[in-house]
Order: C-alpha cells, then structure tokens, then sequence
C-alpha cells in the first residue's frame, strides 16, 4: 500500500503532462464544430483524416518542414562537434590561458537574445546572409555552443586519467585517443545534448522571424504563425499541423531516450 501510495504522485504527474499532447492530437482530427462547441475535450465523433490532408497539400508545410528539417541537422552537429572538441582541449589537454577561454565561452550563457539582435541583423545583412539558411545556422551554432560546452566539459571531466593514460601507452595518438577512446565513452552526453540543441533549434522562433522574409526559407515555426493568419477558420488542419511539427522532436527523443537515462549514470560507472 505504502508503494501504490508513493507512485500516485507519479501517476497524476504522468496524466498532466500526457494530456496536451492527447488534446493536440484530438483537436487534429475533429471539425470546427467540435472544437469549439459540441466535444472541446473528448475523442473525436468522426475522425478527420482530412485535416492533415489539407494540412500537407493546401499549405506550404513540406517547404517549412524541410527548411526546419536542414537547420536543425546542420546547426546540431556542428555544435557537437564543435563543443566536444573545445571541452576536450580544456579538459584533459593543458595549455596556458585555457581557463581564461573557458570562462570566455561560457559567459555567452549570460548574454541575453534580446542584446544581440540588431547587431545580429545588420551582421547577417553585411555578410549577405539574409534570407539563406546560413542566416540561421551560424547564429543557432553560437547560440547553444556555450550551454553544450558547458555539460562536455563536466562529463569528460569525470572520466579517469588512467584511461588515457593507458591509450597513449598502448601508442595512440592526440587524434585516435580522442575519436576511440573519449567519443565513445561521451555519447551518453553526446546524445543529451543532440536532443536538447535539435529541440531548441527545431522550435526557434524569434530569430527566424528577425532574419528570415522569404516564404521560402521559413521554418515551421514561423510558418505556423502564417497559417494562422491565413487560415483561421480551419482549426482542425492547423491542429493536424501542430502535430505534424511535434513529429521529429517527439521521434528524437524516443530514439535517444536511452542515452540521456545512461548519461545520468554513466559518470559513476566510469569511475567505479
């Protein structure tokens, strides 16, 4: 009884956090009748496949999916890249000023979006970036190299010297005990932070909107502002493309679920 007591806090934190996204999905599939007067919190009466039919062809939802699709990839492997890289140099390389420079980075933490944003802009329009995917990309790379270095830096930390030790006696290089030894014992983190950069990429919305005009080059989240505007009276179709926006960030953290749950732990089991 004592268990079942325990787990009910659990279970009604389950329900609340569940039931938007059932509500979202429930909305997708009904009519504007049942959305806003006959069934506003129930299963649909009649499901309205439909709805994700005029979603996809009515609107220009694969172009804002694609271009969604392509900054987020881009911008989130080179950030893993990059910040895996510079949290190894600070790490467990030694080198004068490498303090000085991690705390350089990680001051970018404190720099508020609102204070970079014109001089954000006027830099994208010198460099003729407006209006391309670079426009986004490199701003998304700067933007979350900080927070990623950060959560590097601390995982590889932890990681035992004897192990590295133990590579370079073996006869590897700089090079091969990074790409053999260290990459394989980071993906835990590796995987936490593809997760949480792609998501922050994928939903990014006041850049996008600062530096993007071109209905081509729109992402989805600023193509779903558009869609309302444009297509307020079908909220069933703008229902079935919030879903359709949810997809990817839903299907990435199911894919890497494991690691992130594998990350929380692996630190101690590396030591031990």
């Amino acid at each position: 009884m004592g268990h079942f007591l325990l787990q009910i806090p659990l279970w009604l934190y389950f329900v609340v956090s569940i039931y938007p996204l059932f509500w979202m999905i429930s909305y997708s599939l009904k009519n504007n009748d049942e959305i806003f007067v006959t069934n506003p919190f129930g299963l649909p009466t009649h499901f309205r496949f439909e709805n994700y039919v005029n979603a996809w062809t009515q609107f220009n939802i694969p172009r804002y999916f694609w271009n969604s699709f392509v900054v987020s990839i881009i911008s989130t492997l080179f950030i893993l890249l990059l910040a895996l890289m510079f949290a190894f140099a600070v790490a467990r390389m030694q080198w004068r000023f490498r303090s000085a420079v991690r705390t350089y980075m990680l001051v970018g933490m404190f720099m508020p979006l609102q204070v970079i944003m014109i001089p954000l802009a006027l830099l994208v329009r010198d460099f003729h970036l407006t209006n391309t995917y670079g426009a986004l990309i490199i701003p998304y790379i700067a933007i979350g190299l900080p927070f990623s270095t950060m959560v590097f830096y601390g995982f590889l930390v932890s990681i035992p010297r004897e192990i590295e030790e133990a590579a370079c006696i073996d006869g590897a290089s700089i090079y091969r005990l990074f790409l053999g030894v260290i990459l394989p014992l980071a993906l835990p983190a590796i995987a936490t932070i593809a997760i949480f950069q792609f998501l922050n990429n994928w939903n990014e919305f006041t850049l996008a909107y600062i530096l993007i005009s071109d209905e081509n080059m729109k992402t989805l989240p600023l193509g779903l502002l558009f869609f309302q505007g444009s297509y307020s009276t079908d909220w069933g179709a703008m229902g079935a493309v919030m879903t359709i926006a949810s997809l990817p960030m839903v299907l990435v953290y199911l894919l890497l679920s494991d690691q992130v749950e594998r990350a929380m732990t692996v630190g101690s089991a590396v030591k031990g």
